[in-house]
């Protein structure tokens, strides 16, 4: 699957903190994603939409949650709040 980087341009300074969140959000998210894997894995086709529809937004909405928690912790260690 090819990656997207969405049109956004970074600067060296900026390219390093992705690199560095990205390890931190991967890290922090494994549980999360663990959750989807066997979340998908348990449902039946027939099963796919629906319920688990929702059942999946949540972690993701979750998962984006604590992105940004997480991006806001380590800016406030930096004292770099932007």
């Amino acid at each position: 699957m090819a990656t997207r980087n969405l049109g956004i341009e970074l600067t060296p300074e900026q390219e390093a903190e992705a690199l560095r969140l990205e390890e931190l959000l991967t890290a922090a998210m494994k549980e999360d994603v663990r959750l989807l894997a066997r979340t998908m894995a348990s449902k039946e086709n027939r099963r796919l939409l629906g319920e688990t529809e929702f059942e999946i937004r949540d972690v993701v909405h979750g998962m984006g949650a604590k992105a940004i928690q997480i991006t806001i912790n380590e800016r406030s260690k930096k004292g770099v709040l932007r």
